[in-house]
């Protein structure tokens, strides 16, 4: 995807070969900024902070850590405190321990002079794929929002999305964003209803960032706006991400998905999850009671950041002084509600068959 009319991609390795660069997304919207990685915790921080986010990009990221940990020093007990260390930044995103045990796997009982050029090269490669899948995810998904199109004799597709799971949120392309920018580029008249999504409002911030930047029509909603417009016929069908998916087809993502799931199957409105193979997790049969839910720090609720009239980014208080808050990151959205899940292999039902259907290897272990 572009920035300014450049292609980038949200994390990639530098000139000198070692280290990395990532877009800071703490920073956006109001400065695009570029950070550099150039140890472990630079990784783990860059995680635990949301510098970078979104399972793919997490995973991308870690996968690099452990390229900067071993550049370090290739021992094993660097391998294991760098995979410990990593392990601990985000609980719910599988992506992220994916990507360690995918690093781990191909530098275990390697010599240590042949381990950093081995995880350098895995980490590029886990990099591209997450490129060609999260295409291959959005024709798949285009072919929905083409349907829908021609249902409506041309007039305007209206997508509602929940939270980023855009091209800022994997390393290109984005899952859920994916279909709508295919379709977008297609000529297909598409308008993506994009929720603020609090209490980070990585909607307002960066999901409403990259669709201006590739010039998709949108328009930015309050959280509580969804089953509104869902009642009004004023959506015809919701594609949001997952962190992670239960073998079940339950998906787990941003605070407020489920939510929304609840008005669109009150409305009749199809309700899809965009995801790359690599965030289900086949040891989760039950996605409600199984799934870990990340609690965040309070601040995120009680305090907000902000551009004032003169360009200045502040920090204000926004809630009541001395009460207490809770912030949990993410909340499940069991399968019956979902419509359909978009994998790179195919769109299938949220459930264990339609999953076993797409990918077989994986449940006849």
């Amino acid at each position: 995807m572009k920035v300014a009319g450049e292609p980038r991609r949200t994390i990639w390795l530098n000139d000198d070969g070692w280290s990395v660069s990532i877009i800071d997304q703490t920073r956006l919207p109001h400065s695009f900024e570029i950070a550099a990685l150039t140890s472990l915790e630079d990784a783990a921080l860059a995680i635990e902070v949301m510098q970078v986010r979104g399972a793919p990009l997490i995973g991308a990221t870690a996968a690099y850590g452990i390229c900067l940990a071993m550049n370090e020093d290739p021992s094993d007990e660097a391998l294991d405190a760098a995979c410990a260390r990593l392990a601990r930044t985000r609980p719910t995103a599988i992506n992220l321990l994916w990507a360690l045990d995918e690093m781990t796997a191909v530098i275990r009982n390697r010599p240590r002079d042949a381990r950093r050029e081995a995880v350098y090269a895995r980490a590029a490669e886990i990099c591209d794929a997450d490129v060609d899948t999260n295409y291959r995810i959005g024709a798949l998904g285009h072919t929905l929002i083409a349907e829908c199109a021609g249902g409506k004799e041309g007039a305007t597709v209206n997508v509602l999305t929940h939270c980023n799971a855009g091209w800022l949120a994997t390393v290109d392309w984005g899952t859920a964003l994916s279909p709508i920018y295919q379709a977008h580029d297609a000529g297909i008249d598409v308008h993506v209803w994009v929720d603020e999504t609090r209490p980070r409002n990585q909607g307002a911030a960066l999901t409403a960032w990259e669709l201006g930047q590739h010039g998709v029509p949108h328009t930015i909603i309050v959280d509580n706006a969804g089953g509104h417009l869902m009642q009004h016929g004023q959506v015809d069908m919701c594609i949001v991400g997952t962190d992670r998916t239960a073998a079940n087809g339950d998906v787990a993502n941003k605070i407020g998905t489920y939510l929304k799931a609840l008005a669109a199957y009150d409305n009749g409105v199809p309700f899809y999850v965009a995801l790359p193979s690599s965030t289900i997790d086949w040891t989760v049969s039950d996605g409600v009671r199984g799934i870990p839910i990340e609690e965040r720090s309070a601040s995120e609720i009680t305090r907000m950041s902000g551009r004032t009239g003169d360009g200045t980014v502040v920090e204000v208080d926004i809630s009541a002084p001395g009460s207490p808050a809770a912030n949990y990151a993410f909340d499940v959205t069991p399968a019956r509600l979902v419509s359909g899940l978009i994998t790179e292999r195919g769109i299938c039902p949220a459930s264990a068959e339609g999953l076993s259907a797409l990918f077989p290897e994986r449940t006849s272990d």
